[in-house]
């Protein structure tokens, strides 16, 4: 069975407070965007090995183990003893530690394509919670469509936000951040307006208002993303921010804009979705 597992963005991003677990109090709208990866899971017939993990296109660093698809496949079979030794293959096209989501995209569809294949029952409420169980993003590609996030990431409140009549361009400047050293680099602090009412005004009101609070700090640290966001802005952008905890930034445009990837360089990767 085969999935493509888009990826997301994060439209404002406030880090509110440090929790007595070690994670932070968040608040976020992600949103869906159609960048995708490719996952096929099928049956494998020789069981000493519960799963083998392959992957193509962007190369996978690390130890396959602390995969999320991989995870996710054990995650299952802890619970679900019955489920056969499978290989997994992920053909990744969407950047790593880019703030876009795709690895937390992936595993979540490992979890998707095993419960539709195996008639294993599960609901979306019982997905939710291993997808919890995974890591903060993972819960939103259960959903499938535009949440306010509270708590660390999974507390998921579905919400009204549509930019289908808009064109989105993603930007990958080839930088890999830490999600670890992000946090460093914040002072978490209670803000007066939440994310999900600045979203909810139009989308001309973002730019001066709709904040991502890792994106100061990424930028001192990497001005060339702070560039990028400019350069955004200077082609039509309504609204450009970065997503995540970087390095990807997105800008949205007019739909009847005509974009050309080479404005903003040839060493920098660019999609429009």
């Amino acid at each position: 069975m085969i999935a493509f597992p888009n990826c997301k963005i994060n439209l404002g991003l406030s880090i509110i407070q440090k929790r007595a677990d070690g994670f932070h109090e968040l608040e976020t709208v992600f949103y869906p965007v159609a960048l995708n990866d490719m996952v096929e899971v099928i049956h494998n017939n020789d069981h000493s090995n519960p799963v083998i993990f392959t992957s193509t296109g962007i190369p996978v660093p690390g130890d396959e183990t602390q995969n999320l698809c991989v995870k996710a496949y054990h995650l299952l079979k802890k619970d679900f003893p019955n489920i056969p030794a499978v290989k997994i293959h992920l053909h990744k096209h969407i950047p790593m530690g880019a703030g876009l989501g795709g690895g937390s995209s992936n595993g979540t569809a490992v979890l998707k394509i095993i419960n539709d294949q195996f008639n294993l029952g599960l609901n979306n409420v019982q997905l939710i919670n291993y997808a919890a169980q995974l890591g903060s993003d993972c819960p939103f590609f259960v959903f499938e469509k535009a949440c306010v996030a509270k708590g660390r990431g999974e507390i998921l409140e579905p919400f009204n936000c549509d930019l289908s009549n808009y064109q989105i361009v993603l930007i990958h400047p080839g930088i890999h951040i830490s999600t670890a050293v992000a946090f460093s680099m914040i002072t978490p602090h209670a803000k007066q307006k939440s994310i999900a009412s600045i979203v909810s005004q139009p989308i001309e009101t973002w730019k001066s208002a709709l904040i991502n609070d890792f994106e100061a700090p990424i930028i001192n640290a990497h001005s060339i993303i702070g560039t990028l966001k400019n350069k955004l802005y200077d082609s039509g952008a309504i609204y450009a921010s970065m997503s995540g905890s970087g390095s990807s930034l997105f800008g949205i445009f007019p739909k009847q804009m005509t974009l050309s990837k080479t404005l903003f360089g040839a060493q920098i990767r660019v999609d429009i979705v």
